[in-house]
């Protein structure tokens, strides 16, 4: 019965708000109640009459500036309300409505209808419920109008009193934030993400901070990731979130028995307090089993209609049989990889299905995103294996996997590593071919190092040590370094505590730097090799070196929380500016935090 209501309530309240807005006056209103509202609520007249004036005195007004005018609820003696001419308790005081009608109900439908202007100046005017703001938010997004429902969410959340802001909120910011993400508007999402910290009430405040802890792991600024989830465990300490995030957090960093041992953590906490839902419950079981795995099986499942190609590419990966060798030659004393005819012809398939370009002079990415098109060209890549045996179908898919995938750590395994024995078996027959140099400009070797770097890029979070490995494997065939990896070779060491072979690699590249780009990660590498060496001397020497390559990289690295510094529009930061300082405290400040004392010593040569 309850569920008849509600649609009968639903489809009367939308008649009588179309009647309202002929002259936003009651008798109109009441005139359609006696003719046409009978046949949405059973033929029921009665109801229909009792009704109409309920809804009559919350409906806002354009002619009163959105306010409300609301009719004196008479006695039971007196005229009845609707206009019958009779006493109440013989007319509408005499019928039971079947249910609740919400008080927000007639906003709630208006903030649904109006448009333009008239929707601006309802949000502006400050009247609007904030439950009808929040439930004609969520029917906007879920309907697909973004617009609506940012301007719609945005009026909740601007003019809200904290203290009276329904719990039901909770999803209403999260989608609020995921359309300032998906739409662009970095700053409204900063801003108000701010604004709840500082004011939101206690529950808002636990997931705004469990937002921005995965909008820093997205930016692989660890060391605020970090910062915010301690911030949210002190907020939520019981939220089953804090389970997936400290995983997420733990694998990034590179901890994977200790993310194993906090999930069990967690579910063990979790699991005893009894008021889980069975599927959180399951969930956080399979992460305490194995949380790398139960993450990547959670985003392939996310990813709605490529859930299943994606499962089939994995599946594809894993049963890949070897490569075969390439046309690999010494030519002039350097390697030289030709491509074949049936490699070209292998490729001309898949390039019919996968129409983003490589391009040419980039290291990394395509003149288009090729993922608007993944449910054509993954499937064809599925039932097709073989276009794998040519490198340039393996250069295109590890770029788009890396550039989907490769800051989840959790991925690595299922769809970087099967792709690295392949190329790996390229690269050693490369090796056995010659002592020359795999030169970038050679021959179609770009497609072989290019593929090289969309790999070591991907396995970086989830495989760190293939990763590096396969990098020293292309500085060694690449003694140029084309791709720049020298940089990512020294990170990788210093965050193996290899301290020796990182100060090595450092030293070399800063005693002949073959351009500005990438030498503050080398300098402060050498920094910070030297402290944990106990060599403190020779570390404040490299410190003030590398502080006249850049000023601003010192202040920045100490600071709690620096302004951070936008790079330029092409997306590299100039050597020595306040955006090369803030990429390398992104990348690096949790090593130089996880060192015992460097930041303390990096204050101390500061002050």
């Amino acid at each position: 019965m309850l569920a008849v209501w509600v649609e009968q309530l639903l489809g009367f309240a939308s008649g009588a708000l179309t009647a309202i807005r002929e002259d936003e006056r009651y008798p109109t209103l009441m005139a359609w109640a006696r003719s046409e509202g009978p046949a949405l609520v059973g033929g029921d007249l009665a109801l229909a009459q009792a009704l109409a004036p309920e809804l009559w005195s919350q409906t806002p007004l354009a002619r009163l500036g959105f306010a409300c005018e609301a009719l004196a609820r008479p006695g039971r003696n007196e005229p009845c309300w609707c206009d019958s001419g009779r006493k109440t308790k013989q007319c509408c005081g005499a019928v039971t409505l079947p249910g609740h009608v919400p008080s927000h109900l007639m906003w709630m439908l208006s903030l649904r209808d109006w448009k333009g202007d008239t929707l601006k100046a309802a949000l502006a005017s400050g009247r609007a419920p904030a439950q009808a703001l929040l439930e004609a938010g969520l029917i906007a997004a879920e309907s697909g109008q973004r617009g609506r429902a940012q301007q719609v969410l945005e009026s909740l959340f601007e003019n809200a009193d904290w203290s009276r802001l329904p719990e039901q909120a909770e999803p209403a910011f999260e989608i609020l934030v995921d359309l300032y993400q998906e739409r662009g508007f970095h700053r409204k999402r900063e801003a108000l993400l701010d604004e709840v910290l500082d004011r939101g009430p206690l529950f808002l405040r636990g997931v705004a901070l469990e937002r921005l802890c995965l909008l820093h792991l997205d930016n692989d600024d660890l060391d605020s990731a970090r910062a915010a989830f301690v911030r949210a465990q002190q907020a939520l300490p019981d939220s089953p979130t804090l389970a997936y995030i400290e995983a997420m957090l733990l694998l990034h960093e590179g901890h994977e028995e200790e993310a194993a041992e906090r999930s069990r953590f967690w579910f063990r906490r979790l699991s005893r307090q009894g008021d889980l839902e069975p599927e959180q419950l399951q969930f956080l079981a399979d992460l305490a089993e194995n949380p790398g795995a139960t993450l990547a099986e959670q985003l392939l499942n996310a990813e709605e209609d490529l859930a299943e190609p994606l499962v089939s590419l994995q599946a594809l990966l894993e049963a890949l049989p070897t490569a075969p060798p390439l046309d690999l030659r010494a030519e002039d004393g350097a390697l030289a990889y030709h491509r074949s005819a049936r490699e070209d012809t292998l490729f001309a398939a898949f390039q019919a299905v996968f129409q983003s370009q490589v391009e040419g002079e980039a290291p990394m990415g395509f003149d288009s995103d090729p993922w608007p098109q993944a449910e054509d060209w993954l499937p064809a890549l599925c039932a097709h294996p073989e276009w794998l045996d040519a490198p340039a179908v393996v250069q295109s898919l590890a770029l788009a996997l890396t550039s989907r995938f490769g800051s989840l750590p959790w991925m690595a395994p299922s769809l970087f590593e099967p792709l690295a024995d392949r190329l790996e078996r390229w690269l050693d027959q490369a090796r056995r071919t010659g002592e020359a140099t795999l030169g970038w400009e050679v021959a179609d070797n770009a497609v072989l190092l290019r593929t090289g770097l969309a790999l070591v890029v991907g396995m970086e979070r989830g495989a760190r040590q293939r990763s590096r490995e396969l990098a020293e494997t292309l500085l060694t065939l690449d003694d140029e370094d084309s791709l720049g990896l020298r940089e990512l070779v020294l990170d990788q060491l210093l965050r193996e505590g290899r301290d020796r072979e990182a100060l090595a690699l450092s030293e070399r590249a800063v005693a002949a730097p073959d351009e500005e780009e990438g030498l503050l990660g080398m300098l402060m590498g050498r920094v910070l090799a030297l402290f944990r060496l106990g060599r403190r001397d020779e570390a404040a020497e490299a410190l003030a070196q590398a502080r006249r390559h850049n000023p601003h990289a010192l202040a920045m690295l100490c600071a709690d929380n620096p302004r951070p510094a936008s790079p330029g529009t092409n997306g590299t930061a100039s050597p020595g500016s306040r955006a090369e300082a803030w990429q390398y405290r992104t990348l690096m400040r949790d090593q130089w935090r996880a060192t015992p004392g460097a930041l303390d010593w990096l204050g101390e040569q500061l002050s």
